[in-house]
């Protein structure tokens, strides 16, 4: 593993496809920093290596997971600044059943997505649904949500099961 946060800029094949992730990079550091300031909080090196590490991961992590990629960043110093960075609206945190919790940049600096939980071991996979799918998905909670007087605004879904790693071990 890695001593440093990793760049925030994701991997790609193009010149044009890195010099979009560059942009889209600096966007989330100036996100991160205008939400942060807003709060009366400075955007310090460490809350700034702990966005890029979440920006760089393709999945929910844990602070284990996290300061692993890091070996500057410490435990109490992670827990706090994530606390910060979830008050700010920077990261979302998830509770997936295991014991640790799980972050992740906010979805409104990410892309709309939901969960794949194993309830053994407790790992979180990303999954994007089809257009298709994701208006159904909304048109059924929007019908189950108002059947009840609910006005539903969003969102999230995270799907329960074993891990392919889990299913094997069991078999």
């Amino acid at each position: 593993m890695s001593t440093q946060a990793p760049s925030a800029v994701p991997r790609s094949t193009t010149k044009t496809d890195a010099a979009s992730a560059k942009k889209s990079a600096e966007e989330l550091h100036l996100t991160a920093s205008q939400r942060l300031r807003s709060q009366n909080l400075r955007y310090t090196p460490s809350r700034r290596a702990l966005v890029e590490i979440l920006a760089c991961s393709d999945r929910p992590l844990t602070i284990p997971e996290i300061l692993g990629h890091d070996s500057s960043l410490a435990q109490s110093s992670a827990y706090r600044n994530l606390t910060e960075l979830i008050e700010a609206g920077i990261v979302h945190r998830l509770i997936a059943g295991d014991e640790y919790s799980h972050f992740e940049l906010a979805e409104d600096l990410t892309s709309h997505h939901h969960h794949l939980v194993c309830t053994q071991c407790g790992r979180v996979a990303d999954i994007t649904l089809s257009d298709e799918v994701e208006r159904s998905i909304d048109r059924a909670l929007e019908a189950a949500a108002s059947s009840v007087g609910f006005l539903a605004e969003h969102h999230r879904l995270d799907v329960l099961g074993r891990c392919a790693t889990c299913t094997s071990a069991r078999s």
